[in-house]
C-alpha cells in the first residue's frame, strides 16, 4: 500500500512543479515590434486610416482574476506622460477576445457592462495611432490586464488614463502586452 502512496505523491510533485500556463496576448491585426496597418491608424489629426480596433484574443489569465481590461499606450507621444489610445475595463473574466472594431465608440461588439474610457483624444472607444510627421516610429503597447477586482472602484467611463491606470495597477493580477509601432 505504501508504494502506490508514493507514486501518487510523486506524480503530484511532478505536476507541481510544472510552469503555469504563460498569459499571453495574441493578435491576427498585429505583429510583434512591426509596423501597424492602415486599418487601426486613426482617422483624425492629419492620419486618415480607418480607426479598427484590432482583433485581440488572450489565454491562460492568473489564478483568481476576476475581471479583465484591455489598454493600448503609447509611450512615446511628445507629451510627457505618453498617449492613451484605448481604455477598456470591466470585462467578465471568462473573457478571451475582443474581435476588430470593439473599440468602436459606441461599444456594440463589448459584453454587456464593459466601460471603455475617454481617451487622451478626449472621448471613449479606441482612437488609432497617428504620431507627428518625422517622428521615430512611435511603440503602440496593447495589453490586457488580470484583476483581483470584479469591477474597477472609482473609475467611469470619462475617468482619465492615469486614474484608470492607477487602479489597474492597484488591482493587477498580471498583465500580458503585445507592442506594435507606427511612425510617418
Amino acid at each position: 500500500m505504501r508504494a502506490p502512496f508514493l507514486s501518487l505523491t510523486a506524480a503530484l510533485l511532478a505536476l507541481a512543479a510544472l510552469p503555469a500556463a504563460a498569459f499571453e496576448l495574441r493578435s491576427p491585426d498585429l505583429s510583434a515590434d512591426k509596423p501597424m496597418a492602415m486599418t487601426q491608424v486613426a482617422n483624425g489629426f492629419g492620419c486618415t486610416g480607418g480607426n479598427v480596433s484590432p482583433a485581440l484574443s488572450w489565454s491562460d489569465p492568473p489564478a483568481g482574476t476576476r475581471s479583465l481590461a484591455v489598454t493600448a499606450y503609447d509611450p512615446d507621444a511628445p507629451t510627457g506622460s505618453g498617449w492613451w489610445h484605448w481604455l477598456v475595463f470591466n470585462l467578465p473574466a471568462s473573457a478571451r477576445s475582443l474581435p476588430a472594431g470593439a473599440g468602436d465608440a459606441a461599444g456594440a461588439k463589448l459584453p454587456a457592462g464593459v466601460v471603455q474610457s475617454r481617451t487622451d483624444v478626449g472621448s471613449p472607444g479606441y482612437f488609432g495611432p497617428c504620431p507627428p510627421v518625422g517622428d521615430a516610429p512611435h511603440r503602440y503597447i496593447f495589453t490586457v490586464h488580470a484583476l483581483k477586482v470584479d469591477a474597477l472602484p472609482m473609475v467611469t467611463a470619462d475617468s482619465s488614463g492615469a486614474m484608470i491606470g492607477y487602479f489597474l495597477t492597484a488591482n493587477s493580477l498580471g498583465t500580458a502586452s503585445l507592442t506594435a509601432r507606427f511612425g510617418r
